[in-house]
């Protein structure tokens, strides 16, 4: 599958997974390869302090939107911008938008929003997913990456449109409810991403966080991204005395035997991750992307585009769907 009609699928892609399963990263790898496939990209963060600017190695952002990796250069790629949205900041900007100034900032600052959340669950996130359906229809940017909270909290996020049109019936947060819900329900607009690691709670919470999103909110399926994927290793099943013994090496004394037990823990280590994502295929159908465990402490601006590196040769091995799968197709 070209990689340019990958990104073109939807204009808002949405990343959830479980906490620590690397969404943020894989968040950053996706708006890079769009990038590199010629789609202008905004990742939009709405938890803070997820790490992501430094893994563009750019300085903290905030609400307003900053650049993190320019266009051009020898692959022609194009720019990957971000910012923050808050609740609070999205509904200065919406009053401001609807000439409320004047009581937008001591809204904020009496902590009305607060009460209002707590009269009615899911007007903070209506607000944050307002502002991004806001963008969407700008038409600024050709692809938005939005980096949704960890999965529990993904769910009830994503589903708050449908709630707070059931509870409230008329009025402004009804009129932005539906809006957001007809983004989030329109295959043309928006897809989730989920994220998995190749291990068997990882799995499971991936796999009912699919099926709860189809069913209560309705919204489209893209590839499941499965990352810290340990890639093969030519010459793991050789004996360590032989191998240096045709390198024409010497070991040093216990060398052998670590190098035995390094490589009978990678082995077993792959041999799980293979049946986790063999198990993971059998439970949800759709395609799958791997993304290689990075062997590195800090991750950057280099390891970033070795990442988009492989999910672009992963889409590259896609097949074009007249439509996306879904996860309740057999």
């Amino acid at each position: 599958m070209d990689p340019a009609q990958f990104f073109a699928a939807s204009r808002v892609v949405i990343v959830a997974g479980k906490g620590g399963v690397g969404k943020t990263t894989v968040s950053a790898a996706l708006a890079r390869a769009a990038a590199l496939a010629g789609k202008s990209t905004l990742i939009v963060e709405v938890e803070g302090k997820s790490g992501l600017a430094t893994l563009f190695g750019q300085p903290p952002f905030s609400y307003e939107e900053v650049e993190l990796s320019a266009g051009g250069g020898p692959q022609g790629a194009a720019d990957v911008r971000a910012r923050t949205l808050t609740p609070d900041d999205a509904l200065l900007e919406y009053l401001q938008d609807h000439g409320m100034s004047r009581i937008s900032k001591r809204l904020v600052t009496s902590g009305a929003v607060d009460m209002v959340a707590t009269a009615a669950p899911g007007i903070k996130d209506i607000l944050i997913l307002g502002k991004v359906k806001q963008l969407e229809q700008n038409r600024g940017i050709d692809l938005i990456v939005l980096d949704a909270p960890a999965a529990g909290h993904a769910i009830s996020f994503l589903r708050s449109a449908r709630g707070l049109t059931d509870a409230v019936r008329v009025g402004p947060i009804n009129t932005q409810a539906r809006d957001v819900l007809e983004m989030l329900t329109d295959p043309a607009r928006c897809q989730v991403v989920l994220v998995t690691l190749p291990e068997e709670t990882p799995v499971n919470e991936l796999v009912e966080t699919a099926y709860s999103l189809e069913d209560e909110v309705g919204i489209r399926l893209g590839p499941v991204i499965i990352n810290g994927v340990y890639p093969a290793h030519p010459g793991i099943d050789t004996d360590p005395t032989e191998a240096a013994r045709t390198a024409g090496a010497e070991l040093r004394t216990g060398e052998a035997e670590s190098l035995a037990a390094a490589a009978t823990f990678r082995r077993q280590r792959m041999s799980l991750q293979a049946q986790q994502i063999t198990r993971l295929g059998e439970l949800l159908p759709l395609p799958q992307l791997a993304v290689p465990f990075i062997f590195d402490s800090d991750l950057g601006p280099t390891q970033v585009d070795s990442l988009a590196a492989a999910l672009t040769t992963g889409i590259q091995s896609l097949v074009a769907p007249d439509h996306a799968a879904s996860a309740g197709d057999a």
